[in-house]
């Protein structure tokens, strides 16, 4: 089962709740053998840290200082997730509750003082509140860089696990993964046009344009594009899509092709690529093969568009 990385979500759908007991950290004797009871253990160079009941320490005899409530962050959280350690943190620094954080392979664990148990709870309680009430905030778009490129390449991988095409599920790994890492890594890549949407930390959209031709006429090539799959039909591709064109406007494109549904694309203004001279690599794409003229774009081209050359995989 794949954590949640998004902050939000991780915000929004967290329980916390109190295990039984009272817990201590002690200092576990050199040589000693291990007893039954201990929750969590820590090696450092100058000794083992363990975690245990406190009717465990007592019984062996152990020193401690700190008396901890334990409590559990019902939400799967994956162990990359960026933020939600600091969100519940700040949280309890603004209440004055001090916390230590224990992360388990499937969720955050928060040791506090146990007086302050029932506070605890509570803020954490009205954090996941705020969140749930508060509306998802709007996604930034920016370049893509090479540290984007690997969370780039799972959305996409998440958003054609299912076949624009077919409509089924596809086997190993999507067509438009591998196009897309050529795509990064080809002579036909344009700065500027490998646009991501970023939602918090998360990178929650792409789309890319890169050179393509019609004789030696150049224009760009659109794809793909793709949306991570719980925020799809949110307006994120449109965003990606109207900034796409903005761009290629500004930077004086005569015109942007793609492969793609008529119906969708047709509000932006794309057209059957036929219609102005363009044909599509291959005849049987028809009107799904369409084109944008843009402010500059001169008339009388004509001929077959080149994609770039990763696109030779499709």
């Amino acid at each position: 089962m794949t954590g949640e990385k998004n902050l939000e979500a991780l915000l929004a759908g967290m329980r916390p709740v109190q295990r039984d007991g009272e817990y201590v950290y002690v200092l576990w004797p050199y040589g000693r053998t291990m007893v039954e009871g201990i929750e969590a253990a820590v090696r450092e160079a100058e000794g083992l840290t363990v975690v245990l009941p406190r009717a465990v320490a007592e019984k062996e005899g152990l020193p401690y200082d700190f008396v901890g409530a334990w409590i559990t962050l019902q939400v799967h959280s994956a162990l990359e997730a960026v933020g939600l350690t600091a969100a519940v943190s700040k949280a309890l620094t603004d209440a004055r509750i001090s916390c230590n954080v224990l992360a388990g392979f499937h969720h955050d664990h928060l040791l506090v003082p146990v007086a302050d148990a029932p506070r605890a709870l509570e803020v954490l309680a009205e954090l996941s509140a705020r969140s749930r009430q508060s509306p998802p905030s709007e996604p930034v778009l920016r370049d893509e860089t090479p540290e984007d490129r690997e969370a780039i390449l799972a959305l996409t991988a998440d958003a054609f696990a299912v076949s624009p095409v077919t409509g089924l599920p596809v086997e190993g790994e999507p067509v438009e993964v591998r196009v897309l890492r050529g795509l990064f890594e080809s002579r036909e890549y344009l700065p500027g046009f490998s646009v991501v949407a970023v939602q918090g930390v998360e990178v929650v959209g792409h789309v890319i344009s890169t050179r393509g031709w019609v004789g030696e006429h150049p224009l760009l090539g659109l794809g793909p594009l793709g949306v991570t799959p719980r925020l799809q039909r949110h307006g994120i591709g449109s965003a990606l899509m109207k900034e796409t064109i903005s761009r290629a406007n500004a930077a004086g494109e005569s015109g942007i092709a793609l492969l793609g549904s008529p119906a969708y694309y047709s509000r932006f203004g794309f057209v059957p690529a036929t219609s102005l001279g363009v044909l599509p690599p291959e005849e049987s794409w028809g009107d799904y093969f369409q084109l944008l003229p843009l402010a500059l774009w001169p008339g009388g081209v004509h001929g077959t568009f080149r994609y770039a050359e990763p696109f030779s995989l499709v």
